[in-house]
């Protein structure tokens, strides 16, 4: 998509007064019309004309779940330590230390509890801006802590997934987060605390892998990007060519991978009945 960053009144070389327009408006990447930002950012960021859902940050997914936006953060303050000093490009010190100073936020996830329609709730909402999303040592254990509180307060789970995957910075130790977060969600089943997963786009790599889709029930939003590998990396292995829309909510949808997808606007109320529902089952 592109941004428009600024609005300004100068003087042009006649003296005539002219307005710049900066900073109003966005140009929807589905249907490539320019959207004034308010009615989008009215829209929940889903675009009046297609309905193609913008990517969202962490806390407004919060804001749009919990009720009035009033919550309680937790386990805020876990930091990586680089535990391989790893180093491409640039150090991943240096790209820890960038991705903390533009997101405001101390890695990938915010834990949160909070109220939805009234229901007290404990929400792990994963930002993608933050490396990508990325699921290293300090979003595993975020997350397998909230779990834990769930379990042990009976407050219904819901994680919110944006990610590119496992942090392969962290090499194993990342990929150890599927095996331990699955196995605290074996536990909250165990204990019959419902567990809602939400897929965003994009929703891939080892999220997708582990807890993403281990849900009591796995909703997405529409066109979110869902899968583990690439379709270039599955389209060179398997040699054959991917039908049209792979990887997205509807097709897997409807290939039986997902129980719904829900626009944005209607998500928070629809949790809200399936959290009715199952916490009466339980």
């Amino acid at each position: 998509m592109a941004w428009f960053k600024r609005q300004s009144v100068e003087l042009d070389t006649s003296g005539e007064r002219t307005v710049r327009t900066e900073g109003l408006w966005v140009k929807c990447d589905g249907c490539r019309q320019i959207i004034w930002k308010k009615d989008l950012a009215e829209n929940l960021n889903v675009c009046p004309k297609c309905g193609k859902h913008f990517r969202i940050d962490a806390r407004a997914r919060l804001a749009q779940l919990l009720d009035d936006n009033q919550y309680e953060v937790f386990d805020c303050n876990l930091v990586s330590n680089d535990p391989l000093k790893f180093v491409d490009l640039k150090a991943y010190s240096s790209r820890l230390k960038q991705a903390k100073a533009n997101t405001g936020l101390k890695d990938a996830v915010i834990n949160a509890e909070g109220k939805l329609n009234g229901r007290p709730v404990i929400v792990s909402s994963m930002e993608y801006s933050f490396i990508g999303g990325s699921m290293g040592a300090v979003v595993g254990e975020a997350i397998t802590r909230a779990i834990e509180k769930a379990k042990e307060t009976r407050k219904p789970m819901i994680i919110v997934s944006a990610s590119g995957g496992a942090r392969m910075m962290e090499g194993v130790i990342s990929l150890m987060q599927l095996a331990k977060i699955s196995a605290a969600l074996a536990r909250l089943d165990t204990a019959r605390v419902p567990y809602i997963s939400v897929l965003t786009d994009p929703t891939t790599g080892g999220v997708t892998a582990s807890f993403a889709m281990l849900g009591d029930l796995n909703i997405a939003e529409p066109g979110a990007l869902i899968g583990f590998a690439g379709p270039r990396v599955i389209e060179q292995t398997i040699r054959q060519k991917l039908p049209p829309g792979f990887q997205r909510s509807e097709f897997l949808l409807e290939h039986g991978m997902l129980d719904a997808v829900v626009v944005r606007k209607d998500l928070k109320a629809y949790i809200a009945r399936a959290l009715d529902f199952m916490v009466q089952a339980a």
